[in-house]
């Protein structure tokens, strides 16, 4: 289980916690990987749900709402956090909408990081959220398309409410996700194709959720 050195308000960790906006995992994950065979290669899934987005300007399209200035702030203070927790991603699959845009921005302003990785823009990622139980298979679907063996760590940057959906039925908890909200899940496998075919509906490990906010989890 990862976690900062105390006192951090920042990471909340997957065990002892009552649902709040993170959940603790269920047994059968926390089981499944302790038996994980040494063989088979550790795939962390970062699923970021974009930060607080401006409706000032009521002429724009949905799609087209930029961040607010709190909204810069915070995705610069959980790129700051998953990179103290080592959860640098070498792939970043996102939302082509503009606040999933400018999130990004913001957390490779912060952290250099973040502009290592490769970065693809998924315009089905901003449709697919808002259609019922569809983003956890999709997610698989384009994860598997755009990663290779040798990456182990992908961040899936999108909306609610397709990004809560997604989490919670891949770890089997129930995961609430505010605004530039991460939820860091791991499974196991060679391949990324692999490790959603072991871990299976419900068997990702839950290992947190990221916030930028004080507020602790409990």
């Amino acid at each position: 289980m990862l976690s900062l050195k105390n006192p951090s308000p920042f990471f909340f960790s997957g065990q002892n916690r009552r649902t709040h906006s993170c959940s603790t995992p269920p047994p059968r994950a926390a089981a499944d990987f302790a038996a994980s065979p040494s063989t088979l290669i550790s795939r962390r899934l970062i699923l970021l749900r974009h930060a607080h987005s401006s409706w000032d300007n009521l002429s724009l399209r949905d799609h087209d709402r930029p961040l607010t200035k709190a909204g810069q702030a915070d995705a610069a203070k959980v790129a700051q956090i998953l990179s103290t927790l080592g959860w640098l991603p070498q792939l970043i699959l996102s939302s082509d909408a503009t606040r999933t845009k400018e999130t990004l921005k913001s957390m490779q302003a912060q952290v250099d990081g973040f502009m290592e990785a490769n970065v693809h823009f998924i315009p089905s990622f901003y449709s697919i959220a808002a259609m019922d139980g569809q983003t956890a298979e999709h997610l698989q679907q384009i994860i598997s398309k755009h990663s290779s063996p040798d990456i182990t760590t992908v961040m899936c940057m999108g909306h609610n409410k397709g990004w809560e959906e997604a989490a919670s039925m891949l770890s089997g908890a129930s995961v609430k996700l505010k605004t530039c909200n991460a939820a860091l899940l791991q499974a196991f496998g060679n391949s990324w194709e692999e490790a959603f075919a072991l871990a299976g509906p419900g068997g990702w490990k839950l290992e947190g959720v990221v916030a930028p906010d004080s507020t602790i989890c409990v």
